[in-house]
């Protein structure tokens, strides 16, 4: 099962070691901030204000705003009974409190469902490929990020059929037929198996994690549940900005 730590604010991947460190793989020389989620990461949504937020610092600052799929519970598995619906409640419940982030129960009230996050995973994989392909601007990928989070959480639809999509990509200003094949393809597969791969590497397992690459090397920027006036704050240090 999921791990998530109260304290910390952040989901953890099961059979992982909390403790998590960010090495230096090689980057291009320069300033980007990384944001390493999950769109079925309870706290990642707790967070979603502070990481707004940390997008629009990062425009105005013209710094690059980069998002890796975490795959917190890729393939999903866990039985869908009443120990585990009563595990995300309290969850839900806690995250809500601390955060004041919207959810509701309806997810709970489902007879049957697999929490499998790749196909959400795979779908902000799959919008970024898109805005790569067409040149436009990759924070909207934030924005479907986002749009994805409160369909899940405010509304308790299913991520795993291609139709919860529609409003995402509206609001993302992306055509809902390219993106239902793509989202539906190998080539969807492999970015999302990529973003999984490029966590395990770097060595992130806690979601949400933020890091700052700067000078070709990542450090950690947070870890976990943060407010939007420390988050900006701590990136304008670490990025020494006035």
């Amino acid at each position: 099962m999921i791990h998530c730590d109260s304290t910390l604010g952040a989901c953890t991947l099961p059979g992982t070691d909390d403790r998590q460190t960010l090495p230096s793989p090689a980057l291009k020389t320069g300033l980007a901030i990384h944001y390493f989620g999950d769109p079925m990461c309870s706290w990642c949504w707790g967070i979603s204000p502070a990481t707004a937020a940390l997008a629009r610092f990062c425009h105005d600052e013209g710094i690059a705003f980069r998002m890796t799929m975490g795959g917190l519970r890729a393939g999903g598995g866990d039985p869908w009974n009443a120990p585990f619906k009563a595990f995300l409640r309290r969850e839900w419940e806690h995250i809500s409190q601390a955060t004041g982030q919207p959810f509701s129960y309806r997810l709970l009230q489902r007879t049957a469902f697999n929490y499998d996050t790749e196909p959400a995973c795979r779908a902000v994989a799959s919008i970024r490929v898109m805005l790569e392909q067409t040149g436009r601007d990759p924070a909207l990928q934030l924005s479907f990020f986002a749009a994805v989070q409160e369909r899940f959480y405010v509304e308790g639809d299913d991520p795993a059929t291609v139709a919860f999509y529609r409003e995402p990509c509206a609001i993302a200003g992306v055509d809902f037929q390219e993106f239902s094949q793509l989202w539906e393809s190998i080539q969807a597969r492999l970015a999302v198996a990529e973003d999984f791969g490029r966590c395990r590497k770097w060595g992130v397992s806690s979601f949400p994690t933020l890091a700052v690459e700067k000078e070709g090397r990542l450090s950690a920027l947070a870890v976990g549940h943060i407010g939007a006036q420390e988050l900006v704050s701590r990136a304008r240090q670490i990025l020494q900005l006035a």
